[in-house]
């Protein structure tokens, strides 16, 4: 008996989604909470879960396809179907759906490529055909104890060792002649390394370890999986990263050794395409919708936070063992801009025809870079929150974004958003504001470098740390006069640097 797995209600706002990738074939044991299949929404790319255990029977929506919340996606049952006939047709569709995405795994796919199987773990090189006339290289030296024992018959004739050099000449030459045919006969020992190419094959790697690989410098071909059917987790990955770390200690002193000319890394996109997934098309048709629909302007001011890396610096020590947090310069910034708009509401305001609407509370989005594109889960009511909650808020909302756990209605709401461009290098930009929001907020890197400050009435030059901060808006309803008080108000809350009231703790 089998049992239908519908598309689940992924927020108040979301009635449809398009099936993006199976992660289960046709045949394939699946587990309680074990994820089935990818679906991109208007708002978020997200697995979905099994709510049974059993074998898939059938797949009844294939990927690319949308469907309404409710329908039905695969039948789940003991085994016992009809599936196990149309398995086939379906791993092998799935399959070149899979390859037919690859591009969107740049990173692991170069590396993928580069590392030409120096081991038979390593589950990529295996597939190719050109590593198969190598093949018998690698397993000349395990033969060799194979053949010893038939050779027994042998050794009678070896009786010549008294010709003690020419003997081992000779030696070999038999022994090589058994090795074609040991290879040839011992096809199941020859095909040791099939099973981790077929485990990897098979094996599905989710965007994030994707991700997570390239951002820890792992090679996915060189880590076995400890998931169900041997698929790729974080958790194999970081493992991975944490052997890697501590391997150059022993081989630090060959780092110098390279001196050669300075040789960019080539992407494995270059050259080709790729189709875009549903959330860029709809990033890009509301980039353009509201470039096209407001009048955008951008004003910057330039902010001393050395008071703030000195409180910092101060307490981030304590406030990690008491909160669990590292204090970043982000909630920082967060709990000034939101502050400053309360105090200036045009800025947290909407246009809806010809009215303008001042929002209760300040709800600000804060941009989170993820593979997929660029998201913005939203923190609602802001201007209540001390820099432990900011702190908190963030680093939930960044990790839940790129392990693709985001609800949906955690998109809906914002006022405002938030944008650290500074955590890429970038010294500041002109973000676009995305309807129905009136004003986006960039932060640059923080810097030091020499200013001119006065001491006890003297100008002096002194080592200080700056950040820009960059506010586009939308001037139908917002002046460069209204921008720039409020981001005054913001550089004044920075510069004044008393955040010990807001710590939170």
């Amino acid at each position: 008996m089998s049992e239908s797995v519908n598309l689940p209600a992924l927020g108040e706002s979301v009635t449809e989604g398009t099936v993006t990738r199976w992660l289960k074939n046709v045949g394939d044991r699946v587990e309680v909470d074990e994820p089935l299949l990818e679906v991109s929404t208007d708002k978020v790319d997200t697995e979905i879960p099994s709510p049974i255990a059993g074998v898939v029977e059938e797949i009844l929506v294939q990927e690319d396809e949308t469907v309404e919340v409710g329908t039905a996606l695969v039948k789940i049952g003991d085994g016992s179907g009809s599936g196990s006939s149309d398995g086939g047709s379906d791993e092998s569709s799935n399959e070149a759906a899979a390859d037919a995405e690859e591009p969107e795994a740049a990173p692991s796919t170069e590396q993928e490529s580069e590392t030409p199987a120096p081991e038979p773990t390593e589950p990529e090189p295996a597939p190719a055909g050109q590593t198969q006339p190598a093949a018998p290289q690698a397993p000349a030296a395990p033969p060799a104890p194979a053949p010893v024992p038939q050779a027994a018959p042998v050794p009678p004739p070896a009786a010549a060792p008294p010709a003690a050099v020419p003997a081992p000449a000779a030696a070999p030459a038999p022994a090589a002649a058994p090795a074609p045919a040991a290879s040839g006969g011992s096809t199941p020992s020859a095909s040791v390394p099939n099973p981790t190419q077929d485990a990897s094959a098979s094996g599905y790697v989710t965007p994030l370890v994707r991700k997570l690989a390239n951002e820890q410098g792992v090679d996915l071909s060189t880590v076995t999986g400890s998931g169900v059917g041997g698929r790729i987790r974080k958790e194999d990955v970081l493992a991975a990263a944490e052997a890697a770390a501590k391997a150059p200690a022993a081989g630090g002193t060959s780092a110098a050794a390279p001196s050669g000319p300075f040789v960019a890394e080539v992407s494995p996109l270059r050259g080709t395409r790729e189709k875009m997934t549903r959330l860029r098309k709809v990033v890009a048709e509301r980039a353009v919708q509201s470039m096209t629909s407001t009048a955008q302007l951008t004003s910057v001011v330039e902010v001393d936070v050395t008071k703030v890396a000195q409180f910092r610096d101060a307490h981030k020590a304590e406030f990690l063992e008491k909160t669990g947090s590292k204090l970043s310069f982000m909630p920082f910034f967060a709990l000034a801009a939101s502050e400053a708009l309360k105090a200036h509401p045009k800025i947290n305001s909407t246009v809806e025809g010809e009215e303008i609407v001042y929002p209760e509370t300040e709800n600000v989005s804060i941009a989170v870079d993820t593979e997929r594109g660029l998201l913005t889960p939203v923190i609602k009511d802001a201007a209540s929150l001390n820099l432990t909650q900011f702190s908190q808020s963030i680093a939930d909302l960044a990790e839940r974004t790129r392990n693709n756990q985001l609800k949906p209605d955690e998109l809906a709401g914002g006022t405002f958003t938030l944008t650290n461009t500074g955590s890429r290098g970038a010294l500041f930009d002109t973000p676009v504001v995305f309807l129905p929001q009136s004003a986006i907020l960039g932060t640059g890197i923080v810097t030091k470098r020499p200013a001119v400050v006065k001491v006890d009435g003297q100008e002096a030059i002194a080592i200080r740390s700056f950040v820009y901060l960059a506010l586009s808006y939308d001037h139908r309803i917002i002046d460069g006069a209204d921008a720039s008080r409020y981001l005054v108000a913001v550089k004044n809350r920075l510069e004044e640097g008393n955040f010990g009231p807001n710590l939170g703790y």
